[in-house]
């Protein structure tokens, strides 16, 4: 296995980033953000000295966080804005030397379990579709990071699009809602993480590390984000169960405790504590490996 991280949540410019990296002890970086901008939206020359500093810095890009079907889409969204996003992306892969690049599902919108299925899986099969088509000639592959399916539709999902793989992101589960089993009186209960990753794990081929806590009633976001093994998101035994398995990719944190990435409340984080949280998240999930043989 190998450590990677979305350094935008400690930095918004790449040198800040690397030095986050380095402090933590690695040489990798899951680029998303940066200079304010997905690394894909980057104007031309300003890309190329990105990519050089990585270079300069001994710092490798193992997978490429890209806004391509990702939770500021709706399902009609335009689709033309998703193809010339992954025109973009593509080569730019191929400079830096990512392995993957991933995105999640467009999230279905306040939609039930049968309207998910009927009006959501159809349409996400056919738009993957263009993206095999245009990897097809490059070392490079796409990731669904799972989002608010549920088990059986994410398989589904694989079954309509061969060859596509899974990022198990291990919080996500804990605040979306399972819908397949009975109400209660606070209505449904939240999805497993360690159920929903034994139902998918054939098919995932990289980590995102992320813990938290369910959220309140009637909310739809965790009441917090904790350091990796203090939440609800059974970190320790998805780690166990992956190092069991012979497990051999790479596990990228994604902390969100100084900051969440997609956050819309416009406020802006104050980036010294990004930047600590980051390094204090990094070196308590090596602690955290280490206790577990990893």
């Amino acid at each position: 296995m190998y450590f990677t991280g979305f350094a935008d949540e400690a930095a918004r410019d790449l040198a800040t980033q690397i030095k986050a990296t380095k402090e933590i002890g690695w040489t990798r970086i899951s680029a998303r953000g940066v200079n304010g901008s997905n690394i894909h939206e980057l104007p031309e020359d300003e890309f190329n000295t990105v990519a050089d500093q990585l270079d300069d810095a001994g710092i490798t890009i193992p997978e490429f966080g890209s806004l391509i079907g990702n939770w500021g889409k709706a399902i009609t969204t335009d689709f033309d804005l998703t193809l010339a996003e992954i025109d973009r992306a593509i080569p730019r892969m191929k400079r830096t030397g990512h392995r993957y690049h991933s995105h999640h599902v467009l999230r279905p919108r306040a939609l039930g379990q049968r309207a998910t299925r009927r009006r959501t899986l159809p349409p996400l099969a056919r738009n993957c579709h263009p993206l095999r088509r245009r990897r097809s000639n490059c070392r490079t592959r796409e990731l669904h990071e799972l989002g608010r399916l549920l088990p059986q539709h994410t398989l589904r999902l694989v079954e309509e699009v061969p060859g596509l793989k899974l990022i198990f992101d291990t919080a996500n589960p804990v605040f979306q809602m399972d819908r397949s089993k009975p109400q209660a009186d606070g209505g449904f209960p939240w999805q497993d993480p360690l159920e929903f990753y034994h139902a998918v794990r054939e098919h995932i081929i990289h980590v995102h590390i992320k813990d938290c806590t369910n959220p309140p009633a009637g909310e739809t976001e965790p009441t917090e984000y904790t350091l990796p093994g203090e939440g609800q998101a059974k970190v320790r035994e998805i780690l166990t169960e992956l190092k069991n398995s012979g497990y051999d990719g790479g596990l990228a944190i994604e902390p969100h405790v100084a900051t969440v990435f997609h956050a819309v409340d416009g406020a802006e984080p104050d980036w010294d504590q990004c930047y600590n949280s980051y390094v204090e998240y990094g070196k308590a999930f090596e602690q955290l490996c280490h206790e577990l043989n990893i």
